[in-house]
């Protein structure tokens, strides 16, 4: 800047008049291109923050999707053990097997037991409440997140249908016909009723539909995670 105060000082003192106005012009070119250059700088700088952010947020998102995933499987899991106790004493109702009237009353006192996933808060609508869902830029995750949403609520909708009907009808049933403590029944009769065999029957029904929907949120977090997975890949590249 030294030099080019002396150089226009130079125009000035020669009379240069029409070199002078050059120079301004020149000088004003310069300082538009500064602040271009400035102005590319800082949205570049913004841009790699930007970027830095959307990769972090796939991340979280991955680490809670395999926390989801984790915990779902062992509702699986658990939901099958007694699924399979369930169907079985239908089977010796229906059968009316009285040599397993042992294994029946021990079933039964397992009514009570259920699977229960309940995600309070979802990774979807923290990133929309808290405004970072402009940083990603992958759609098709947004879209994966909002159907796994869809698919957390009717998770909690089953839950919430399987706890009311213990509480409600299977229970009161229950604590009527068998002693828990130690485990016995006054009345065997009573356990081979076609409505205590529908007891066992209404649950394997929301038992089973509890297995489909846990599976279909399994796949869509495999879905996510795999496109995650392929963005974070991109930008190692």
């Amino acid at each position: 800047m030294k030099l080019f105060r002396q150089i226009r000082h130079s125009l000035l003192d020669d009379g240069n008049l029409k070199g002078h106005l050059i120079y301004a012009a020149g000088e004003i070119l310069l300082i538009m291109i500064g602040v271009l250059l400035a102005f590319q700088v800082n949205t570049w700088n913004e841009k790699r923050n930007n970027k830095k952010a959307e990769l972090i947020y796939y991340l979280n998102i991955k680490r809670q999707l395999n926390e989801d995933r984790g915990f779902i499987s062992r509702n699986i899991d658990y939901n099958n053990r007694y699924l399979k106790q369930f169907k079985h004493a239908a089977h010796i109702i229906e059968a009316n097997d009285r040599s397993k009237t042992d294994s029946l009353v021990k079933i039964a006192l397992n009514l009570f037991r259920y699977s229960d996933f309940h995600r309070t808060s979802n990774i979807y609508e923290t990133i929309v409440n808290g405004g970072q869902i402009k940083l990603i830029h992958n759609q098709n995750v947004i879209e994966g997140l909002q159907r796994l949403e869809e698919t957390y609520v009717y998770i909690n909708k089953m839950e919430d249908i399987h706890f009311e009907v213990i509480k409600t009808i299977v229970l009161p049933d229950l604590v009527k016909s068998i002693q828990f403590y130690p485990p016995k029944v006054e009345s065997p009769d009573e356990l081979y009723t076609f409505q205590f065999k529908n007891r066992f029957t209404l649950l394997v029904d929301i038992m089973k539909e509890k297995n489909e929907v846990y599976k279909k949120a399994i796949h869509n977090i495999d879905n996510i995670i795999e496109l995650t997975n392929r963005e974070l890949s991109s930008n190692d590249s």
